[in-house]
C-alpha cells in the first residue's frame, strides 16, 4: 500500500477516518499492517501490500479463480495487441491525455487489463476488486508506483466521497447481486464534474435461446475446479464447430451462439493459441459466476440519472454502455 492512499480511504462501515499501523515496509510501500477506524474501532488488515476490507470468501470467488489462472491473458502487454486499450477508450470516450495525473478508480479490476491502460495514460489508479484477483492485479502491475490495489466491496467502497476524477467499471456490474445499487455506489467517489463509464451485458429477447442461460442453473453450482476441467476439455472440441457455424452466410454470426463456447475468430486478431486461451477463459467466465443480470439501455440511463448524474448517455454498442458526469 502506498502511504498517501490513507488520505482518501475511509471505513466502509461507518465512513470514519482510518489510522495506519505499519508492520512491514518495503521500498516505501507498506507490505503488512493494519487500518483502524477512529469512529467504530473496526480494523482491516494490509496483506501483501493490499488493504483488505472484505472476507476471503464471496460471491466473486469464481473471478478470483479465473484471474489467478489466466493472469496475463487479456493484458495488452501480454498479447502485443491493443484490444483492451481500444475497448477502454471506445466505451469511455475519454482521451488518454485527459487522464494524465488524474485520480482514477477502477472498480472490478480483475487481473488489471484496464488498469494497465489507465496507467499507460499516466493516471494515478486505485484498482478495487471483491475477489482474490487483487493478487494477480498487483503481481501484474504493482511495480508501477502510480497504482494502489484494494480488496473491497462495490456496495461499501472504502474511499471518501468526491475524491476521484474518473471512475470506470467494465465487464463487472452484471455479476453483482444488485446492479442498480452498484451503479448508485459508483457515483459517490466522483468529484463534481468527474466522469463515469460502465457497461453491461445487453438484455435481449434472444437471450432465451442462448445455451448459456440454460446451463448456468447447473454450472454456477459446480465447484470451480470441476467446471474448469469440463470447460478446458470441451472448448477445443467446440471451437472448430463454432468457427464453421460463424462462416455460414447471413445467419452464421447468430448460429454460433447455439453452442456454449465463446469464439473470437474473425473478431479479434489473436494467434491460434490465444484464441484457444481466450475461449477457455471467457467460456468459464460465462458459466461460472453466481450472478448474471443483463440490462437494457433504458434501465442504465434511468439509474445514472437517479444517481444525480448529468450528460447521461446509455446505448447498445455491442454491450450496453453508460457514460455520465457527476453533478
Amino acid at each position: 500500500m502506498n502511504p498517501d492512499l490513507l488520505e482518501i480511504l475511509s471505513c466502509p462501515d461507518c465512513r470514519g477516518s482510518l489510522t495506519l499501523s505499519v508492520t512491514d515496509e518495503n521500498g516505501g510501500r507498506i507490505e503488512s499492517g493494519t487500518l483502524q477506524c477512529t469512529s467504530c474501532g473496526r480494523s482491516y488488515p494490509i496483506v501483501r501490500y493490499i488493504p483488505r476490507f472484505v472476507p476471503a470468501d464471496s460471491y466473486a470467488n469464481s473471478f478470483g479463480f479465473q484471474w489467478n489462472r489466466f493472469r496475463a491473458t487479456q493484458l495488452d502487454s501480454h498479447t502485443g495487441l491493443t484490444i483492451s486499450r481500444e475497448r477502454f477508450f471506445k466505451e469511455s470516450r475519454w482521451m488518454p491525455e485527459e487522464l494524465t495525473t488524474k485520480r482514477v478508480l477502477d472498480v472490478g479490476c480483475g487481473a488489471g487489463r484496464f488498469a494497465e491502460v489507465a496507467l499507460s495514460a499516466d493516471a494515478n489508479v486505485v484498482a478495487i476488486d471483491y475477489s482474490s484477483a487483487v493478487e494477480t492485479c498487483f503481481a501484474n502491475l504493482g511495480s508501477n508506483p502510480r497504482l494502489s490495489v484494494i480488496q473491497a466491496d462495490v456496495y461499501q467502497l472504502p474511499v471518501k466521497p468526491g475524491v476521484f476524477d474518473y471512475v470506470y467499471c467494465f465487464g463487472v456490474l452484471q455479476h453483482t447481486p444488485n446492479p442498480h445499487r452498484a451503479v448508485l455506489a459508483l457515483a459517490s467517489p466522483l468529484k463534481e464534474g468527474g466522469k463515469l463509464a460502465l457497461d453491461f451485458y445487453p438484455r435481449l429477447l434472444a437471450n432465451i435461446l442462448w445455451p448459456k442461460y440454460w446451463l448456468r442453473p447447473f454450472t454456477r453450482r459446480m465447484s470451480q475446479e470441476r467446471l474448469f476441467a469440463i470447460v478446458q476439455w470441451l472448448v477445443p472440441k467446440l471451437l472448430p464447430i463454432s468457427r464453421a457455424l460463424a462462416a455460414v452466410p447471413l445467419f452464421g454470426r447468430r448460429l454460433r451462439y447455439l453452442l456454449p463456447v465463446m469464439m473470437y475468430y474473425g473478431v479479434l486478431p489473436l494467434t491460434h493459441e490465444q484464441h484457444r486461451e481466450w475461449a477457455i477463459l471467457d467460456t468459464f467466465d460465462m458459466l461460472a459466476p453466481l450472478h448474471d443480470h443483463p440490462q437494457t439501455a433504458a434501465s442504465v440511463r434511468a439509474w445514472l440519472t437517479g444517481a444525480g448524474m448529468r450528460d447521461v448517455e446509455a446505448a447498445r454498442e455491442g454491450l450496453v454502455v453508460g457514460r455520465a458526469v457527476k453533478g
